[in-house]
């Protein structure tokens, strides 16, 4: 099994947890406070959300600017984590996440 270091805790570039069955390569961790507000604001447009089959997960993502999405990650305990991402790489990873038999789409 292969594992993933959490390099945003050693003071490197963020990473999504390993449940999520892609990388990105530019991605940055948000504050709760401003993740939440970007994406409860009206220029938000959710894009779709996806639930882990084996555990309480939850992934949704919303669109923010034509080229920025902000991807919220709902941990099994109901912790949110945002991390703003290039739209361009969300599509491109878009088809992991719908070949993964651990995730389904829900919206």
């Amino acid at each position: 099994m292969a594992v993933r270091s959490n390099r945003e805790e050693s003071g490197g570039a963020a990473t999504l947890p390993a449940v999520v069955p892609f990388d990105l390569a530019h991605l940055t961790r948000q504050s709760w406070e401003l993740g939440k507000s970007t994406v409860q604001g009206d220029r938000a447009t959710t894009l779709g959300t996806w639930t882990h089959q084996n555990s309480a997960w939850r992934l949704s993502v919303h669109q923010v600017t034509t080229a920025t999405v902000i991807i919220c990650l709902r941990t099994p305990v109901g912790r949110e984590r945002f991390y703003g991402a290039m739209r361009s790489e969300f599509d491109a990873a878009t088809e992991h996440l719908e070949a993964s038999p651990s995730w389904r789409r829900v919206r």
